[in-house]
């Protein structure tokens, strides 16, 4: 339960931050992250396969 209270308080002040960005570099940040995220989820799915 205290780990689900700090991720919303965690994302609440992420979002508060987005807020107050201009929306050009809000689509920047976003597009980064996700670029991020794929390359993890490539990486992590290549090491899990058994050769």
């Amino acid at each position: 339960m205290l780990v689900l209270v700090a991720a919303l308080l965690l994302f609440g002040i992420v979002l508060g931050t987005v807020a107050h960005l201009p929306v050009p570099l809000s689509l920047i940040a976003a597009a980064v992250i996700g670029c991020w995220l794929l390359v993890f989820a490539v990486r992590e799915r290549r090491s899990h396969r058994p050769h």
